[in-house]
């Protein structure tokens, strides 16, 4: 990083605020003697719209941040809006969170939806060997560097538009060898991408095969060796259940989260997506992270969460590929002050989807979301949703630097379009790694 800062003599008490760590990569300067050689040789650049800065860096079509100073009659914001007014200004947001997917597994499931299509159910699905079945199945079968070539494609797709944290859910192993197997290369994906990942352990996700009929026997399992070792194997973020009628009983959910915090580890819910089974209120009494599809969410539900500061997370992916028609009580949760993220949830079964920004519009499109409630859905409550809101979701002094700068004009743009990529620049961990 580059400062320049002027003549003014403040330079000395500025460097003893510097963090040692990032010290070797600053150089403050008093001032530089061809200003030429300093864009030359940046990608970004923060400055106050000072009429010279302005001109000089539409010139050189350096990509700049512009800061206006509250001093004298504002001109320092006036003189920003020429930029603006050319089409030449870029917005800026915090950097995106996805924060519920299934990035990570083996196989895929198109001929599935193509079934469905044709008029199969789900239980004539089932019985061809399909449903989350053939998940397991391909998931057992991959090695970990063959999840990992495959997983590598969809979460670039997701970064390429501004995602800068993920979360990454197991689920699809069933078993300790092929769970742990799913969390590292969750783990692998972060480290070779340069993106926060968290990961989350689902293996209550379905009963195994091998498992029919032995519901508690499983959930033994998962809580008393699964768990365990995975956490101490530090692969474990948060534990998330699947509660539902297809799925685990309240009874079951409850043990897994108690296994979990035994061990300090947050929890988090797939809630009431098919119907109300009081799976919200359970989360919430155990201070979950976040209640996900909520469909079905009662009153109660919603009341619980308020008072837990659990953050719904809403997923218009999963609502529009099963043809959903019963709606998540958006106005309820709006008037108790419920937080609201939403999120890809992509999986292979019933969201593959990898646009964050699709994902919005169709939060406001079929949800009835208010653009601003939209983009705090997909920066900050999706941050919260992670525990992650103290550096991500946001931008603000003192914070690691993950933000977009988009070439839009309106915030509201980033709902309205579909089917487009606007990100002109996307700074994820301090680096940038698109634009220029």
């Amino acid at each position: 990083m580059l400062h320049i800062w002027g003549n003014k003599n403040f330079h000395a008490g500025l460097t003893e605020q510097i963090d040692p760590g990032t010290g070797a990569c600053y150089r403050p300067l008093a001032y530089v003697d061809h200003m030429s050689d300093a864009y030359a040789a940046a990608d970004l650049m923060l400055a106050r719209s000072g009429a010279g800065t302005v001109v000089e860096t539409a010139v050189v079509g350096l990509p700049t941040i512009l800061v206006p100073l509250p001093i004298g009659n504002g001109e320092q914001r006036l003189n920003a809006l020429p930029v603006v007014d050319a089409g030449g200004g870029l917005l800026a947001t915090p950097g995106l969170v996805d924060c519920h997917t299934h990035l990570v597994y083996g196989g895929q499931r198109a001929g599935e939806f193509a079934m469905r299509l044709a008029g199969a159910s789900y239980e004539e699905i089932s019985r061809a060997g399909g449903g989350i079945v053939s998940s397991v199945r391909a998931t057992r079968a991959a090695s970990e560097d063959e999840l990992f070539a495959a997983a590598l494609p969809r979460l670039s797709a997701l970064l390429d538009e501004g995602v800068c944290a993920i979360e990454i859910k197991s689920g699809y192993g069933l078993a300790l060898e092929h769970e742990r197997k799913q969390l590292r290369v969750a783990r692998r994906l972060g480290r070779a991408l340069g993106v926060t990942v968290r990961t989350t352990f689902l293996g209550a996700h379905a009963l195994p095969p091998e498992y029919a009929g032995r519901s508690q026997d499983y959930v033994d399992l998962v809580c008393n060796e699964m768990l365990p070792a995975l956490a101490a194997e530090g692969l474990v973020d948060a534990v998330d259940v699947f509660c539902e009628r297809i799925a685990f009983s309240l009874a079951e959910t409850e043990q897994v989260f108690q296994a979990a915090q035994k061990l300090g580890i947050p929890v988090k819910l797939h809630a009431e997506q098919l119907s109300d089974m009081g799976g919200a209120r359970l989360a919430a009494r155990h201070g979950a992270l976040s209640c996900d599809h909520i469909e079905h969410l009662s009153q109660d539900g919603i009341d619980a969460m308020r008072a837990a500061g659990t953050v719904a997370v809403l997923l218009p992916g999963a609502y529009y590929t099963l043809r959903d028609t019963h709606l998540p009580p958006i106005e309820a949760l709006r008037a108790a002050g419920v937080p609201m993220a939403v999120s890809t949830d992509h999986n292979p079964g019933t969201s593959p989807a990898l646009s964050l920004l699709l994902m919005a519009n169709m939060a406001c499109t079929l949800f009835r979301l208010t653009v601003p409630e939209a983009l705090a859905g997909i920066t900050t409550h999706a941050a919260r949703a992670l525990g992650l809101s103290e550096t991500h979701g946001l931008i603000a002094a003192g914070r690691p630097a993950n933000f977009v700068l988009w070439n839009l004009r309106e915030a509201a743009e980033l709902a309205y379009w579909f089917g487009h990529n606007p990100a002109r620049t996307i700074v994820r961990q301090g680096r940038i790694v698109k634009g220029a």
